[in-house]
């Protein structure tokens, strides 16, 4: 087998394609679209965002302490990448997108209300990395939207919300189930042999 090298980067890829909603009053309220994220602890559940501390919602979460992640599906996928590319010193997101911000439970930051699920977080420390500083931040509270709930297993259903991921510049629906966790293992169930002879 034959491998090219290239030079270090970051070639992690596909990633969540997620929404942060951030700031504790109307006016300072934002959105930045972010890739760099994602679970680093189970019990208390914690992830992190990385974020520029040139971008404008840097700011409004390092001083609130607080941000909602918005996961994101196909039909809001128009606005997870204008939110990406444009700026919130010179532009009102939930304006411009039509999005609309609701209140969050434990925190004062805002939820977007198109997003199919949002989870409410609290900053636990913040690490300067190089380009980019790691915000960690533990999950306090998560929103689920009932559509998406399937009522026999009462368990959200990643697929029919068709959530979307980032790859490498572009965006891609998550596609078919191929297994579930634990598929490698599972022991297969032995037929019974019939008492009767054939």
């Amino acid at each position: 087998m034959s491998k090219t090298q290239w030079k270090p980067g970051t070639l992690v890829y596909p990633l969540p394609a997620v929404m942060v909603s951030c700031g504790n009053k109307t006016e300072d309220f934002n959105i930045i679209t972010i890739s760099w994220t994602g679970t680093i602890n189970t019990n208390p559940p914690m992830l992190y965002i990385s974020i520029r501390p040139e971008r404008y919602s840097y700011s409004i979460i390092k001083k609130s302490g607080e941000f909602v992640i918005n996961l994101t599906n196909k039909d809001i996928a128009f606005a997870t990448d204008w939110c990406g590319v444009k700026s919130g010193r010179d532009f009102n997101k939930f304006k411009e997108m039509n999005l609309h911000p609701i209140p969050a439970t434990k925190i004062n930051a805002p939820m977007i209300d198109e997003a199919p699920i949002n989870i409410e977080c609290k900053v636990k420390q913040i690490i300067p990395l190089g380009s980019h500083d790691m915000f960690i931040a533990e999950v306090i509270n998560i929103h689920a939207d009932e559509k998406y709930i399937d009522p026999k297993t009462e368990t959200f259903d990643m697929q029919k919300a068709g959530l979307i991921a980032y790859s490498h510049g572009n965006y891609y629906e998550l596609g078919n189930k191929i297994g579930h966790f634990g598929f490698s293992v599972k022991k297969k169930k032995k037929k019974k042999k019939s008492k009767y002879k054939k």
